[in-house]
């Protein structure tokens, strides 16, 4: 078992790092200092090296036994001149597997899919230079929504670092801001414990990316590993400390008429309480898109997505209620809108374990700094105690469950109006394919268990809209950073992080465009990805953009061949035959079930081109900066 020793919160390094020119005074952002300190999690409880315990052996070696130590299995790796040592080393591995992309950009987004998908750190290994800078985005996606992922990067030998070398890049110095932790590596003694404390940081607290730059000649030279170094962190145990807040939220919850719970992605690993909060409580909920399976959208008390293309009933609910439970959430612009009318008469309870949150963007009126299962556990405690286990009431004085037939909830009645005066609607073209149509059957065809990866545009939206996630992490998508291209590499990601499970990349052609080389990757590994192409010949998301506040005018997002529009163009069957993948095209709503039926029976990889009119539009919208009052409603 790893041991820890707490430091204060500013500490200083020795000036070797050629990229900084004075003493570093390094910070572990105060977003991100909690550390719950335990192993990391898939770290082997005993680990048989196949090295002796006295024999030298390479850095890379070293490095590679340090993954293996912290339960690693896949590696995401595309090899270069600064990381061949690395990749030579995997070889060895009997425990590692090493899947190569076709685009490092492709491989940080598979780890960043496989992350997702499993709960458990995601991997990748890039060279020097433009290979390190392609992972950039997947590092600033990761960041964003919270993923944890250790990127392993090659660089240039010491002695060329500062000269402007070939292929040589500060890349701690790019990446400082956008990842939770990065390290450049300057002894190979200190391998074991950066990759080790690494892996902490990145999983513990709110989880992120961490990056570890590692020299070539430190990657030859010879050490013998202590791999008994204690790891050396400022930070807090994800503890409750703050029980007695958890009694006044229930007296908030019973004292409330009209609560609403507001779930996010930090609700990831806590389904089951929120399920049981829930249960006693009778308190609807409305989940974000990175909340999206948290919460089953088929659970009556489910007001599915809000935000700006959330449903009515769930903007309607928060704009209505009078205290607003925020679980795991960061009030962010596409949920809020315009944020002094976000749930303005409400009571806001914020928790999250990110102290850097709590009052950032909204304030809030009870807040607590802790891990959202700690809190949910604590609150359930509580709820089953009261009053030899007399349930809250969501009105004033009446006994609420969900299985109470003698409740009658005016504020769920008041709920259940908007959804019958605003339900779900989208524009049909006769025989031509309704994309939310397209999602509702694959929903149908896979009894909503499917686990769903999204590319960023319109069809990113229509899925979190239209097929009823069920479970967490089913549900993988760039949210934050709005990464076009995310959506295949995650899907492969997904696939081998769950065996077994169908995974179904829905995706535009635009976005599919982005990471398309990732075909190879899939055909190569032989994996059951399913691809389900909304083929409208547009960056259709800019379409509607330039329809609804532009002069539409929409001829930069046009994707097709101007001087044949009547052709598909390109043909993504032909790039699916130059890959040997099966692959259809659709372009008949009639037509539609049978080929979604044959795309999910058929073994390996499938891909479907789905034929949609660009016309088609997202419903429902709240436009930037706006409030739910100003929403456009229904099929346009």
């Amino acid at each position: 078992m790893a041991s820890f020793k707490l430091l204060p919160a500013l500490f200083s390094i020795p000036n070797t790092n050629p990229y900084r020119k004075t003493t570093i005074r390094t910070y572990l952002s105060h977003r991100r200092l909690n550390v719950i300190l335990e192993p990391s999690p898939g770290g082997a409880k005993t680990f048989i090296s196949r090295f002796a315990a006295d024999e030298p052996r390479k850095g890379s070696d070293i490095l590679v036994e340090a993954l293996e130590r912290e339960g690693v299995s896949h590696v995401f790796g595309y090899p270069g001149g600064a990381s061949m040592e690395i990749h030579e080393a995997l070889a060895r591995s009997s425990i590692i597997r090493n899947v190569q992309p076709r685009h490092e950009q492709g491989g940080i987004f598979a780890a960043d899919g496989y992350a997702r998908a499993s709960g458990r750190p995601g991997v990748c290994l890039t060279s020097s230079g433009p290979g390190a800078t392609n992972i950039i985005s997947g590092i600033a996606d990761a960041n964003f929504d919270s993923i944890p992922i250790v990127a392993i990067t090659g660089q240039v030998p010491r002695r060329l670092m500062g000269t402007d070398a070939f292929q040589e890049v500060p890349l701690t110095d790019i990446t400082r801001p956008i990842t939770k932790f990065n390290y450049l590596v300057l002894d190979v003694e200190e391998i074991p414990f950066i990759v080790k404390e690494a892996f902490v940081i990145a999983t513990s607290g709110r989880p992120g990316p961490v990056l570890i730059d590692i020299p070539r000649d430190i990657q030859k030279e010879m050490a013998i590993p202590n791999w008994n170094k204690p790891i050396m962190l400022h930070g807090n145990a994800s503890r409750l400390q703050e029980k007695a807040l958890l009694e006044q939220i229930v007296r908030l919850i019973s004292q409330s008429k009209r609560p609403v719970v507001y779930a996010g992605g930090g609700c990831m690993n806590c389904s089951e309480e929120l399920r049981r909060f829930v249960e006693l409580t009778g308190i609807p909920v409305a989940t974000t898109l990175m909340g999206l399976g948290v919460f089953p959208s088929t659970d009556e008390l489910s007001l599915r997505m809000l935000g700006m293309h959330g449903t009515m009933r769930a903007n309607y609910a928060v704009d209505r209620s009078d205290l607003l439970l925020a679980f795991g959430v960061r009030f962010d612009d596409r949920v809020t809108g315009k944020v002094e009318a976000f749930a303005e008469n409400a009571k806001i309870v914020h928790i999250d374990i990110d102290p850097t949150e709590i009052g950032k963007n909204k304030k809030p009126h009870l807040s607590i700094c802790t891990d959202v299962k700690l809190a949910l556990e604590g609150i359930n405690k509580i709820l089953e105690k009261n009053a030899a286990k007399q349930v809250i009431s969501v009105e004033k004085d009446i006994p609420m469950t969900k299985n109470n037939d003698n409740a009658s909830s005016t504020w769920r009645k008041e709920i259940e109006e908007q959804k019958e005066k605003h339900p779900p609607s989208y524009r049909t073209f006769g025989e031509a394919i309704p994309p939310q149509y397209a999602i509702q059957l694959l929903d149908e065809l896979t009894n909503g268990d499917a686990i769903i990866c999204t590319g960023v545009g319109q069809h990113q939206m229509w899925a979190a809209q239209y097929y009823k996630h069920k479970h967490p992490r089913h549900w993988l998508s760039s949210s934050g950073l709005g990464a076009m291209g995310f959506g295949l590499p995650a899907a492969m990601g997904a696939a081998l992080a769950k065996p077994g499970a169908v995974v179904v990349d829905i995706d535009g052609d635009g976005s599919f465009m982005m990471n398309i080389q990732e075909l190879a990757t899939i055909r190569v590994e032989n994996l059951p990805v399913k691809m389900m192409i909304f083929n409208n010949q547009h960056l259709g998301m800019v379409y509607q953009y330039e329809y609804e506040y532009g002069d539409s005018n929409s001829t930069h997002s046009y994707l097709g061949n101007p001087s044949n529009q009547a052709e598909v163009f390109p043909d993504m069957l032909m790039f699916a035959k130059a890959c040997n993948i099966a692959a259809a095209r659709v372009t008949k709503k009639g037509e539609l079930r049978e080929a979604i039926e044959k795309m999910l029976k058929t073994p390996g990889p499938y891909l479907l081109d789905v034929m949609v009119p660009h016309e088609a539009q997202v419903m429902q919208l709240i436009p930037d900066g706006s409030s739910f009052k100003d929403a456009i409603r229904g099929a346009q």
